[in-house]
């Protein structure tokens, strides 16, 4: 009788947790409504009321958002907004393929390492090892050091090319050589070294589009098959292709990409060869796939394409605190620690996040060359779920300032020998402009104390002796120094 009460007692308990855990429809649907209508800018001011997804799409210019949202190791949900194609009046589903742009490492980085795994590569081998349709160019630059495929995948491999602008429809496209080689019509330059290899993480497509190379010369087949064979389709990615531009999906189905001012690219989207860097068309519920699976590997649970020992590897950072192979580490507050990576290619903008633990995450793709929303996004999902550490928001409180002291900050100052910050008064509005950015308004929490309302960065101005404006200090991961030029 004792045992009976007891399993009795335990099995009212198990109820209770599962009941707990689960969520009715109309519960969830409220969930999204209150992520639809909370929209937190980075930095909030007394000012700024609750704001919408439609609204701040229209702010924006944005015409296409496509989100998902990861919960205990489940897609809890997933929405598409406004249109695919806002001429056409196509609108955003689930299915609805985007440009992942630079997420596209991330898979790559399954890819690469399943190859490990298997033994066919070694990780820490010198890349010419497997190289054989092109060979890097070692130089003196490398110091005689060898670049090994886990420096393309943490970016630590001292490589030049950031990233890539894509092909027009209609132009001739390269060959992945001929990107390497920076041989016409690759319109970007040859990837060689710019240091030694090891020495510091520096983001490089290049390096990445190197990795692309070593797969399809190990493993004879084109890029787009094997990713498609070995990672895609185990994972259950199964609307996803590398293939460029894509075949055998439906035109409806592929996001046009707009520019800044709610324009389209014109060929609606640009062809990119560097596959493994730039070139994964997907959406956020087959990328959840990819961070539940990610998730779960982690914890022995799965090992759809890659085990435990295997994640963990690709989940450590190489060299710095936050690059690891294909993802960046982010540790945040009270030690949680999310896997993520974001992407911009021509007319498209896109950012996921997965937990280290708790089977959490989030995943935000938009068909603009704006993102900013995306932070709004991730900001309310992170505060509807309670998600540590992913809403960034920060309060910032705006105060009034003479125009007369204002006019005193105005002028150049140098951060560097080949980058200045100008600052310049409008109306009663301050604004400041690094070289090569754009524009934007300095808002003044203190007489000599100014804040960004996109990003987090704040600018004091500093006087001498005599009152005169000397400096400014920039705070931006940490502080930088801007001597006043005359």
């Amino acid at each position: 009788m004792k045992t009976f009460t007891i399993l009795l007692a335990c099995t009212f308990l198990f109820f209770i947790k599962t009941n707990a855990v689960a969520q009715s429809p109309s519960e969830i649907n409220e969930k999204i409504q209150r992520v639809e209508k909370n929209l937190i800018p980075n930095i909030q001011t007394e000012n700024d009321g609750p704001m919408t997804m439609q609204d701040r799409m229209a702010f924006y210019k944005v015409h296409g958002v496509s989100v998902a949202v990861i919960h205990n190791y489940k897609l809890e949900w997933a929405k598409g907004y406004g249109y695919a194609d806002d001429s056409l009046k196509i609108p955003v589903t689930t299915q609805t393929l985007f440009q992942a742009a630079s997420i596209s490492k991330s898979l790559n980085s399954v890819g690469v390492l399943k190859l490990v795994q298997d033994k066919k590569i070694d990780l820490y081998a010198d890349i010419n090892t497997y190289l054989t349709s092109w060979k890097f160019p070692y130089d003196s630059l490398s110091k005689n050091k060898k670049i090994t495929v886990a420096n393309l995948l943490s970016h630590t491999g001292g490589l030049t090319v950031h990233g890539f602008g894509g092909y027009a429809i209609g132009k001739e496209i390269p060959t992945i050589e001929q990107i390497l080689g920076g041989k016409k019509p690759a319109n970007s330059p040859a990837v060689h070294s710019m240091y030694e290899p090891g020495i510091k993480s520096e983001y490089s497509g290049g390096g990445i589009t190197i990795s692309q190379l070593i797969v399809m010369d190990i493993t004879h087949e084109p890029y787009d098959k094997f990713m498609y064979n070995n990672v895609l389709k185990p994972l259950g990615m199964t609307g996803s292709t590398y293939t460029q531009p894509p075949t055998g999906v439906k035109s409806e189905l592929l996001a046009t990409a707009y520019r800044y001012n709610g324009k389209a690219l014109p060929g609606k989207y640009h062809i990119y060869p560097e596959q493994a860097a730039a070139g994964l068309w997907t959406n956020p519920t087959d990328l959840s796939k990819y961070i539940i699976e990610t998730q779960l590997a982690l914890q022995d649970k799965s090992h759809k394409v890659i085990n435990q020992q295997t994640t963990k590897l690709r989940l450590t950072p190489y060299l710095n605190k936050n690059a690891a192979l294909g993802v960046f580490i982010d540790s945040l507050q009270d030690g949680v620690k999310y896997f993520e990576h974001g992407g911009a290619n021509e007319g498209f903008r896109c950012q996921y996040f997965g937990s280290m633990e708790g089977g959490n995450g989030v995943v935000v793709m938009v068909n603009s060359d704006n993102g900013d929303i995306m932070n709004e996004i991730v900001n309310s999902v992170a505060k509807v779920y309670g998600f540590k550490g992913l809403n960034r928001s920060k309060f910032r409180k705006e105060i009034a300032v003479a125009d007369t002291i204002l006019q005193k900050y105005t002028g150049k100052y140098e951060i560097s020998p080949k980058l200045t910050f100008a600052v310049t008064l409008e109306g009663s509005k301050l604004y400041g402009q690094p070289t090569g950015q754009q524009k934007q308004q300095l808002l003044p929490e203190s007489q000599n104390k100014f804040f960004l309302k996109k990003i987090d960065v704040e600018v004091e101005f500093v006087k001498d002796d005599k009152g005169e404006i000397v400096k400014a200090i920039l705070y931006e991961n940490g502080t930088h120094d801007a001597k006043r030029l005359k």
